[in-house]
């Protein structure tokens, strides 16, 4: 038990942004999303469907594997056994995990294309910032490492490839109804940091908006002593679903160019 758990928490010295590690990620990610692009551009719902059980499988397994290294400490040759509330997974990169399975299991209709926009916006917005900026969630641990960058760069990977996928469906009533997912997953964050608030001793911060613990957000750090905190729910919901609707139009105004192009190369 003690080797299977040294294993499993192999160290590395930590990754650094833009090193080798994340670049490594990077290209990853972009060979992927051109090749699902590309190739299964155009495949059947039910392979689609196959497609986003297999990614979903990928990120409970990993995030398995990281909730159980989190939960265990091994110093000369004791274990210590301690779950970390702090890494409870439903923070906003998590929602994936959730909404994933909607999307494989619900029939076709305006409910499963609202959580096929999620992850085309909210969701990729959430793995391009990690991606963008991975600093803060890089450890010592090779594993939880890997996991974060295969989690986060699945966030983007399905997020450009629904867009491509889903496009005739890529409109703004669907992505109203994205956001309407994503007040529905921030209303159950606030609800479980009420809960636990009582009930476990550590911090717990879903979504990083508990009315009880400092958001720690870059910007919304700063807003959050200095307003209500029904203003900063606003606040937060509202700059989310900007960043979003902007992840929207650039998607959309893609699809536009790419359609345009395609009728072009038809006529000639």
């Amino acid at each position: 038990m003690k080797k299977l758990l040294s294993i499993l928490e192999i160290e590395m010295k930590r990754p650094t942004n833009y090193g080798w590690f994340h670049l490594m990620f990077v290209f990853l990610v972009i060979l992927v999303t051109v090749f699902l692009c590309f190739k299964f551009k155009n495949i059947s719902d039910k392979g689609f469907r196959r497609i986003v059980l297999f990614s979903w499988i990928t990120m409970v397994i990993l995030e398995g594997y990281k909730q159980f290294v989190f939960s265990y400490s091994l110093e000369n040759s004791i274990i210590e056994w301690e779950y970390q509330w702090y890494a409870f997974p439903y923070q906003f990169c998590s929602t994936p995990l959730y909404v994933l399975p909607f999307i494989v299991f619900l029939k076709e209709g305006s409910i499963r294309d609202s959580f096929i926009l999620y992850i085309s916006t909210f969701s990729l917005f959430g793995g391009l910032a990690v991606f963008l900026y991975p600093n803060d969630v890089f450890i010592d641990t090779i594993g939880v490492n890997i996991q974060t960058m295969v989690h986060h760069g699945l966030q983007i990977i399905l997020g450009i490839y629904f867009i491509v996928y889903a496009r005739k469906k890529f409109n703004l009533k669907n992505f109203l109804g994205s956001t309407i997912v994503f007040m529905v997953l921030g209303l159950i964050a606030i609800l479980l940091n009420c809960f636990a608030y009582t009930r476990i001793e550590e911090e717990f911060n879903m979504f990083f908006i508990s009315p009880y613990y400092n958001c720690t957000l870059p910007i919304l750090s700063q807003i959050y002593p200095k307003v209500s905190y029904s203003a900063f729910v606003f606040i937060y919901v509202f700059g989310f679903a900007m960043i979003a609707l902007l992840i929207y139009a650039i998607g959309r105004g893609s699809l536009k160019i790419t359609s345009l192009r395609e009728r072009r190369n038809a006529k000639i």
